[in-house]
Order: structure tokens, then C-alpha cells, then sequence
């Protein structure tokens, strides 16, 4: 653990978001430095709420240090003009990691993949004998780990948010798996979501190393603009090499999947890991899920549940592989969203799109495919296996897929990924 000339101890800091990371944040630091604890939600229950201040008494506190979670957007929250007049002093629970660890770090970041490319590595590596620690935006938060020693190796899932908050904190191993337009409601433009991205690059010294997409138009375009201290590898996704034929999981069929598997194979080389126990682990990996994640599969019927998608681009990794499939999206489409699936690819697909947003998921992709509304997901399913069940000996595939956030009617993606499952249960037990 470092700690000469550590900028987190014997400080006055407000810790602001009370979540996983904000609550794991607190403990860490409660006992190496003066910790304030701020949440937008003022009923919070919490067994520290002595701690909890407020409004009027945060601005009599000169603090040295802010640590936010990386789920608040300082342009639309509570203490925002607080936060505008402080920005050099805003950190993220990486930056407290960095500063007391100097362990090896794999960090992921992408717009999609990044939670099952940082859990495949995470197995491959505890398979190895190594001391894995899987962190980050996949839901560990990073101050929670216990008992790191020299040999521990961080495993890091960072969203655009935490990157584009985080001031020191750097990564030995930086991997940006593709960027497609995300986030824009949050970060103004396209420009300023990859340059976050890229905060995880630019951080970088010599001696590390960084694995993009060779064939991802955004990314190139990056490295080209500016020079690099670490050593990048382009890693080509659209033709694996000869190790792929030693792969059986069916997990790994989808074009995302491979550009995922694509970049493990990568990285393994690097670290010189053992090949029979790489090919072993990916070939039992199950998923994560609400990612892909098989759900049902037999009597012609296939149904996936991919609650995770928020994107056209995320969906359209596995629509690319369906035949006569029933795509069931809905939610907040992302801004300046677009379906770039050909018309051609899509003419074997049905959309069904539920819930308050319909017409704007309409507008997009009426030119390109069938599309019929419903109000909410229990309506959608029932009209879909009324049409199932109309003809049995036709192989079918369910793919829920939402392309949009899930917050207009969900807490989360898990929430809406659960809600899914437990309809489909009803409709698999009575009918199958």
C-alpha cells in the first residue's frame, strides 16, 4: 500500500453519492482522513447518517477533496454550481485505488462488451493461479477488495463517466473495445464521449500497453490525432486466428462475442498465459446475464434475454445472425441513436417495441423492418406467442433486446431483465 505523499490522507473530503462506490469509498478512507457524506436523496438510511450533511453546511466546509460517483451528472444535480466552482477538486474511487496500490491493472472500456470481456478475463486469469480482482462499472466497487497483496491484479471495468471524472488514476493495460455514439444526453457530443474513452490512453506511460479495434473508424481516428506513451496493439476482430476452432461455447456464436473473445486471445498472448487452460475456461464460461444470455432453447424455440442493450449498436451484433426472429426492444432511445443494419439483413426480422417511446422507435425503423407498438412487455409477449403457437414446426427465436434505457419504466437493467424472465416463465410452463 503506498502511502508517502498520498493526496487522500488527513484531508477534509466529501464524498458525494451514497451507492456501492460512494458507501465503499467512505469506509475505505473514514479512518485516514476527515470524511463528509452528501446524497441527492436526503431520506437516505444509512448506519453512518451522522455523517450525512447538508446543503447549507457543505458550503461552510473548504474541502480539499470531492469524490464522485461516477453516476451523477454534475450539469444536472443537487450541489452542481458547487461542483462547477471545484472541478479541480473532483476524484473517483479509481484515483483512490491508484494512489494506494501499485498492483498490475487490465482496465476495459468500450461502448459495448465491457462487462463480459472484463469477466471472461477475470475467469481466464483465476484459472491461471492468479489473484484476479474483477472491479469497477460491473458492480465490485474498487475500494471494497480485501487482503491485496504484491501478486493481486485488478480487472477493471470503467465507463465513460468514471474515466472522464477520475484525475490520476492510470492502468498498466488499457483495452477499448469499440466506441459507437453513447451517452450524448450526458456528454454534449460524440467528440467528448471519446475523448473520455481515451483519458484511459492518455494516462498511460511507458512501458504499458493498450489493445483497440483495428477496424473501429472512431478509434483509429483517435490514435491518430495525438501520440501515445504506451505501446498499442490493433487488435483485427473479423478474422480470429486458428484458436477459435479449439472454441465450442455456443456463447461465443455472435459477432460481438467473437470481437470480445477476440481481444482475451490478445491480452493472453501477452501475458504469456498457459493455451489448454485459456481454451478450457472460455469454452465453460456461462455469460453474465441479461447479456446474450439463452434463457430457452428447445421445442424450435430460442429466447434471449439481452436487457442490457441500450443501444441500436449492441442489438444489432446478434440481429445480424437471426432468422425469422421477433426482436422486442423498448425503453429511452439514446440520442442521435441509429439502426445501421441493412434492409437486406433485416427482412427476416419482426420488431415489436413496448412501452412510451414507441413512435420515436418507429421513426427510425420503419424504412428497414416490420414494426408493430404495444403499451407495455406482457401485451408484446402475449401477441407474439399467439403467432408462435399458430405455427409450431417453424423455428423460432424471441430476442429481447431493448436498444434503450430502461428508467422509463425500470430501476435498472436487471430489474427489466428479471421482469422478462418471470413472464416468460409463465408462457414456457403453461405452454410447453
Amino acid at each position: 500500500m503506498k502511502i508517502f505523499n498520498n493526496i487522500f490522507l488527513e484531508k477534509k473530503i466529501l464524498i458525494y453519492g451514497l451507492g456501492k462506490s460512494g458507501i465503499s469509498s467512505y469506509k475505505f478512507l473514514k479512518n485516514k482522513s476527515d470524511v463528509y457524506l452528501f446524497d441527492d436523496n436526503q431520506k437516505i438510511k444509512l448506519k453512518f447518517i451522522n455523517k450525512i450533511i447538508g446543503l447549507k453546511e457543505i458550503q461552510k466546509i473548504n474541502f480539499d477533496i470531492i469524490i464522485i460517483s461516477p453516476g451523477i451528472d454534475i450539469a444536472k444535480c443537487k450541489l452542481s454550481k458547487f461542483l462547477m466552482k471545484n472541478l479541480q477538486k473532483i476524484y473517483t474511487d479509481l484515483d483512490v485505488l491508484f494512489s494506494f496500490y501499485n498492483n498490475e491493472s487490465i482496465t476495459i472500456t468500450g461502448t459495448n462488451g465491457k462487462s463480459t470481456t472484463a469477466k471472461i478475463l477475470h475467469d481466464v486469469l483465476i484459472d491461471q493461479n492468479k489473484d484476479s480482482r474483477l472491479i469497477g462499472n460491473i458492480g465490485n466497487p474498487a475500494l471494497s477488495e480485501k487482503n491485496i497483496t504484491k501478486k493481486t491484479i485488478f480487472v477493471i471495468e470503467a465507463s465513460s463517466y468514471q474515466l472522464e471524472y477520475s484525475k490520476i488514476f492510470r492502468s498498466k493495460y488499457a483495452v477499448i473495445l469499440n466506441i459507437t455514439s453513447d451517452h450524448i444526453e450526458r456528454h454534449k457530443t460524440l467528440n467528448n464521449y471519446v475523448n473520455a474513452k481515451f483519458k484511459l490512453l492518455k494516462s498511460q506511460i511507458r512501458g504499458s500497453f493498450a489493445f483497440v479495434k483495428k477496424e473501429d473508424n472512431l478509434i483509429i481516428k483517435q490514435i491518430k490525432k495525438s501520440k501515445y506513451k504506451a505501446k498499442i496493439y490493433k487488435v483485427k476482430t473479423s478474422n480470429l486466428n486458428k484458436e477459435i476452432d479449439k472454441i465450442t461455447n455456443k456463447y461465443f456464436i455472435s459477432d460481438g462475442n467473437k470481437e470480445n473473445l477476440s481481444f482475451i486471445l490478445k491480452i493472453a498472448l501477452k501475458l504469456k498465459l498457459n493455451k489448454k487452460k485459456l481454451i478450457k475456461t472460455i469454452n465453460k464460461f456461462k455469460g453474465l446475464d441479461f447479456r446474450q444470455q439463452i434463457i430457452f432453447d428447445k421445442n424450435n424455440l430460442t429466447i434471449i434475454n439481452d436487457s442490457k442493450s441500450t443501444s441500436f449498436a449492441s442489438s444489432e451484433n446478434v440481429l445480424k445472425n437471426l432468422n425469422d426472429a421477433y426482436w422486442i426492444l423498448g425503453g429511452i432511445p439514446k440520442k442521435e441513436d441509429k439502426f445501421k443494419l441493412s434492409k437486406i439483413k433485416s427482412k427476416n426480422l419482426k420488431a415489436f417495441v413496448f412501452g412510451l417511446y414507441g413512435n420515436k422507435f418507429l421513426k427510425i425503423l420503419k424504412n428497414k423492418i416490420k414494426v408493430k407498438i404495444f403499451s407495455n412487455l406482457q401485451e408484446t409477449l402475449k401477441v407474439i406467442f399467439t403467432e408462435i403457437n399458430s405455427h409450431k414446426l417453424k423455428k423460432n427465436t424471441i430476442f429481447f433486446s431493448p436498444a434503450g434505457a430502461s428508467f422509463d419504466s425500470f430501476k435498472n437493467f436487471e430489474d427489466r431483465g428479471y421482469y422478462f424472465n418471470q413472464i416468460i416463465k409463465k408462457y414456457i410452463n403453461a405452454k410447453r
